[in-house]
């Protein structure tokens, strides 16, 4: 039975594997959808290949993700703008409702500088989609620690229309999700579930396997009025097999599923 939320797979969730698998263990497994994650897989850049796999898979694409990471800074082309465009023109033209999206890096000043206005701008040109900015987290190397997003890793302290919260980025960042959930307000659009141990890394773990409250803010959303998705984001790359990616896979629609239908003092 599909829950109230959707529940979609990212295609992150697959890697090493490309983009086409996520679709097929989206439909073997029973998500709700798929989360493309644009890299540089040139089926995650088309917008026909997609459609194709959806229809094929019977799975909708029901969020794209921008290519904001350091890896996919020259896919589509260096000019972060024309990359948001193209996400943007993704999603559209396959009806995803959300294009995640990430704050800008330190080095991209200019984007930096007009990245409100901007993302306001293109927000008006694709008037069907959610822009959600993600909170992301401070890097520690060496035992020094440092923040390479600009104004910072938090994007609630600037305030935008809509917002991804990444559980596993509230790990790393050693933020409370809830508290987290709260700031964000009625601008929370999507969710990133993934677990963490606070370590101070990315760690990205099914569900129940770290210490973050992930039940308690799946079982939250109802009461929060919350009306957008949640993706599986999880590493799977160690994953010794097929089937042992498959039952992680499982274990994290299952546990989803599970708290999102589950009652709570806000939503009783």
């Amino acid at each position: 039975m599909t829950s109230r939320v959707p529940v979609l797979l990212s295609s992150s969730s697959v890697f090493p594997e490309r983009t086409a698998a996520a679709f097929q263990l989206a439909a073997a497994l029973g998500y709700d959808g798929v989360e493309v994650m644009v890299w540089t897989d040139a089926v995650s850049q088309d917008a026909g290949a997609l459609r194709g796999l959806a229809e094929h898979y019977g799975v909708p694409v029901l969020s794209v993700h921008a290519p904001c990471l350091l890896v996919t800074q020259r896919v589509w082309s260096p000019d972060p703008w024309e990359r948001l465009r193209r996400a943007a023109e993704l999603a559209d033209t396959l009806e995803a409702p959300t294009v995640v999206v990430h704050p800008p890096f330190t080095w991209q000043r200019d984007y930096a500088r007009n990245f409100a206005d901007g993302l306001r701008t293109v927000a008006d040109r694709f008037t069907g989609l959610h822009f959600a900015v993600e909170n992301m987290y401070p890097v520690r190397m060496a035992g020094r620690q440092f923040v390479p997003y600009v104004p910072g890793w938090d994007p609630t302290e600037v305030g935008y229309p809509a917002y991804t919260l990444d559980l596993s980025h509230c790990a790393a960042s050693h933020s409370d999700p809830l508290a987290m959930a709260d700031r964000m307000g009625a601008g929370l659009a999507h969710v990133h579930l993934g677990d963490g141990t606070g370590e101070g890394r990315d760690e990205h773990l099914v569900p129940g396997r770290g210490t973050q409250p992930c039940a308690e803010l799946l079982r939250s959303l109802a009461g929060r009025g919350f009306t957008g998705s949640v993706a599986v984001e999880v590493t799977t790359r160690g994953a010794r097999s097929r089937a042992v990616r498959e039952a992680d896979l499982r274990e994290s629609l299952a546990f989803a599923r599970a708290h999102l239908t589950a009652p709570t003092p806000l939503n009783a």
